[in-house]
């Protein structure tokens, strides 16, 4: 199974201010879910964020959201963002595949992927771009996402799967910018 950009959205999952600070590299998250939001927004891969009790835990960082629709932008209580239709009705929602970023990996992550997955969707959980607090989290949190159908990718993966070939203005456009 590949990943079509036609039929996937890129799910950017509670990368917020106050949270981020104790994500064990955190910064590394942002700048990897970046990359892919940017190849995303390039290739028009709809993007969709959620904010996990944002009076807490501050909105989306800055570079993350700028330039976001507020329709695309799910503020919820429950940890799972797909748990109701609310992620589901808003542009983007109605794809086959996501493709998932965010934290922390064993919650808030971990239950959207098993919802989405529930719901019959084909999910990729981008590595470098999931985090936790603690590192063994994270990595209990991949192993499961991996044993119930969710696939494990690179953002490379992503990309260049989203790209599909050589020799177009497209894959020009983003090799330049963003393969090195």
């Amino acid at each position: 199974m590949r990943i079509r950009a036609e039929q996937s959205s890129l799910l950017i999952v509670d990368l917020q201010t106050r949270l981020l600070p104790v994500i064990e590299d955190g910064q590394s998250v942002i700048e990897h879910s970046h990359w892919l939001q940017r190849i995303a927004r390039n290739l028009d891969v709809p993007v969709l964020l959620t904010e996990q009790y944002s009076k807490g835990l501050g909105v989306t960082v800055p570079a993350l959201r700028d330039g976001v629709d507020e329709q695309a932008i799910l503020e919820k209580l429950d940890f799972s963002a797909a748990g109701d239709d609310a992620l589901f009705e808003r542009p983007g929602g109605e794809r086959a595949q996501f493709i998932v970023c965010g934290c922390e990996a064993h919650v808030c992550v971990l239950q959207t992927v098993l919802d989405l997955l529930g719901r019959g969707r084909q999910v990729f959980v981008v590595e470098e771009g999931v985090g936790s607090r603690r590192p063994a989290d994270k990595a209990l949190a991949l192993a499961r996402m991996r044993q119930a159908g969710a696939v494990i990718v690179s953002r490379e993966m992503v990309a260049f799967e989203w790209l599909e070939r050589a020799g177009t203005e497209r894959f020009r456009t983003i090799s330049r910018e963003f393969i090195r």
